[in-house]
């Protein structure tokens, strides 16, 4: 019997490979569940408006005019629109060549790469060239754009934090390439230690891996810490002396829950630094309007921007981004306004300002109750959501768990985490979709759920895991170190 190109058995073997937790099992058995009418709350995935969140309403205003611009010949519109969104919303449709549905440049409107520009200029206190920000369908699709143009086969190794996003092992099982993994420290609140970024590329090199880029997320998913001034310093050091590019996926920068470490790009530190070495280090920063308090997953806008990348890598970076011909029109515009939002004279500045405090002001409560709750917990223990959108607890399973999860062929934070979604409809993602040390186990919640449902979610929680504890302890007071 002859195959056909899309019987499993000839499919590409790096599909094969690839792995995407976030929607893995958990979140299938969870789907078939609610099918089956059980309520189900999805933490899995970093997507706000899913979990209530309302959206902002003047970039919404915005789009709503670009895509219906008809409106903006209604006598009445200012009924309905203010006047800023009006006028907003005239210059991008003026900057299109046929307003939301033709395509654009595949680097996307030149008009919004210098908006891009300039909030880059005002965050680093450096200039930024807008030739060199390519707007993206989402921070996904620019960090996949950039690894397929790094990776040229098995041999090549990018560096990757672990605990890491799952887009990363992902994307680099598809390319071909290896994943290096450089442990965070799980006691220092997932910091991030040079000596083992050192061994991580000396290993991979002794395996014959020739280690070609690190990546950074920062504020960290799933882990949630804010990379220190001086970490970032050392890791721009690093690149420089091991001929590294940094791939700074900076997502959640406007998602900081403490006042103590705020926000830093990388690249204004590496600015900071000053010649020779902030001309020589190569640096792709991402960014997006999927994550931060504006959760607009489903618009899929984003942007890169690249740093001493020699033109001729430009273009073939270009070329890549045109096999897609345009990025979504609507998501550029999205990311327009995120880059330039009401300013202080503006009629729509109180509100934006007010529904963004007040989201952002929510979401610092919320990482602090979900915290709270997991530390109150049997065997249960976090640290604080410095920042980004999500919890990683470390869930201390007692060996009679450990030994249950291998006989029903579960590895064991599956076992719990599948145990919880069955108790309590609340739908995690194991740590080791996330990759860890061995013998640790944790699980990935969002802090997302609505600040009013979070008391009643973690309650429901700790009576869980307190069953479970009491169910396979085989003594009481098990650790918590």
């Amino acid at each position: 019997m002859s195959t056909k190109g899309l019987d499993y058995e000839t499919l590409n073997e790096n599909v094969k490979k690839a792995q995407y937790a976030v929607r893995g099992e958990l979140y299938l058995r969870a789907s078939e569940l609610q099918m089956q009418g059980k309520k189900i709350i999805f933490t899995n995935v970093g997507n706000p408006h899913a979990l209530g969140q309302k959206p902002l309403t003047f970039p919404r205003q915005v789009v709503a005019l670009c895509q219906a611009p008809f409106l903006l010949d209604d006598p009445k519109v200012l009924l309905v629109f203010p006047a800023d969104a009006i006028a907003r919303a005239k210059y991008y449709l003026s900057l299109t060549s046929g307003g939301l549905g033709a395509y654009s440049d595949s680097r996307g409107l030149p008009g919004i790469r210098k908006e891009v520009a300039e909030f880059i200029e005002r965050r680093d206190g450096y200039p930024s060239d807008p030739e060199l920000i390519y707007l993206t369908d989402g921070a996904s699709k620019g960090v996949m754009q950039i690894l397929q143009t790094i990776i040229r086969g098995q041999s090549d190794g990018i560096l990757v934090p672990v605990p890491q996003y799952p887009l990363y092992s992902a994307a680099i099982s598809l390319f071909g390439g290896s994943l290096v993994p450089y442990y965070l420290e799980e006691t220092a609140n997932w910091g991030l230690d040079i000596q083992n970024l050192r061994q991580s590329v000396a290993e991979a090199r002794a395996r014959g891996i020739t280690v070609r880029a690190m990546v950074i997320i920062n504020p960290g998913n799933p882990t949630g810490q804010c990379l220190s001034e001086a970490n970032l310093k050392e890791i721009l050091l690093f690149c420089n002396q091991e001929n590294l590019v940094l791939l700074g996926d900076e997502v959640y920068q406007q998602n900081v829950y403490q006042d103590e470490r705020p926000f830093i790009s990388a690249r204004k530190v590496l600015m900071d630094i000053g010649p020779p070495v902030s001309k020589q280090v190569q640096l792709v920063s991402f960014h997006t309007v999927s994550k931060g308090y504006w959760g607009e997953c489903g618009q899929r806008g984003g942007y890169l921007e690249m740093t001493n990348i020699p033109p001729q890598t430009v273009d073939e970076i270009y070329k890549v981004a045109s096999i897609s011909l345009s990025p979504n029109v609507p998501g550029q515009i999205f990311l327009g306004v995120m880059v330039n939002p009401p300013k202080p004279a503006d009629i729509s500045y109180d509100q934006f300002i007010r529904e963004s405090k007040a989201i952002l002001g929510s979401l610092r409560k919320r990482a602090h109750i979900m915290t709270d709750g997991f530390n109150s917990c049997r065997n249960v223990v976090c640290n604080f959501t410095e920042g980004a959108m999500y919890s990683f607890p470390q869930i201390r399973l007692p060996p009679k768990a450990v030994e249950a999860a291998k006989s029903a062929g579960k590895v064991p934070d599956v076992f719990y985490c599948l145990k919880l979604l069955e108790a309590t409809g609340i739908s995690t993602v194991p740590g080791s979709g996330f990759g860890q040390k061995e013998g640790v186990f944790h699980l990935r919640t969002t802090i997302l759920p609505a600040e009013e449902d979070m008391p009643g979610i973690m309650a429901s929680f700790k009576k869980f895991n307190d069953q479970f504890m009491e169910q396979y302890e085989e003594y009481r007071g098990y650790s918590r170190m």
